[in-house]
């Protein structure tokens, strides 16, 4: 079956440079991204779940939660590697 082509869309792509933008988008009401610089200076964009989202006031909140959480995750894997190598040593018996 032969694919027919919206004569519209054919006509517009015809009289337009591909480098210029299409006149069906309009830009005039268009904002600036006020997160831009946020992004460009290394920051990492995470989508929480609506029930997850709805724990914290604000991101500052959710930064601090989490950066607690880190900070337990870390001590964690300390105190593992920390026995593990006791452990493996002979000075802890093993389980």
């Amino acid at each position: 079956m032969k694919k027919t082509q919206n004569k519209r869309t054919t006509d517009v792509r015809r009289d337009t440079d591909y480098d210029e933008i299409l006149p069906q988008y309009d830009f005039r009401h268009a904002k600036r991204n006020k997160y831009a610089l946020r992004y460009a200076s290394g920051s990492i964009v995470v989508v929480l779940e609506p029930d997850v989202a709805a724990a914290f006031r604000n991101s500052r909140e959710a930064n601090e939660a989490l950066r607690a959480l880190a900070n337990i995750i870390r001590r964690q894997r300390d105190v593992s590697r920390k026995s593990g190598s006791l452990r493996d040593s002979g000075k802890i018996g093993k389980r």
